[in-house]
């Protein structure tokens, strides 16, 4: 089962006692934060569960797969996720 943002709040409202719209609003501040400072080009570290970081990648050379026509591809910036060892641990018991 996939873990949605509706689980989510749904969750935070149960184990903490606060309302769906307290947790949705708590919930979405939070996502917000992250997605600005990734977009600032900052890393977001979260003890014992992982870390976001922005990567950029140069222009490149690749092939449409449909044609099989050469390309270059352009730069872009991407997300990476790496994991803690202490949620890496636990998800390998």
């Amino acid at each position: 089962m996939t873990l949605t943002k509706a689980n989510i709040v749904e969750a935070v409202a149960e184990q903490i006692g606060y309302t769906k719209n307290q947790s949705f609003e708590m919930i979405e501040t939070l996502l917000e934060i992250i997605k600005r400072t990734l977009e600032s080009g900052d890393d977001v570290l979260v003890s014992g569960f992982g870390k976001f970081c922005v990567k950029t990648k140069h222009e490149r050379r690749g092939r449409n797969p449909a044609t099989g026509e050469d390309m270059m591809l352009e730069p872009r910036r991407v997300v990476t996720f790496n994991c803690s060892r202490k949620l890496r641990d636990k998800i390998n018991g």
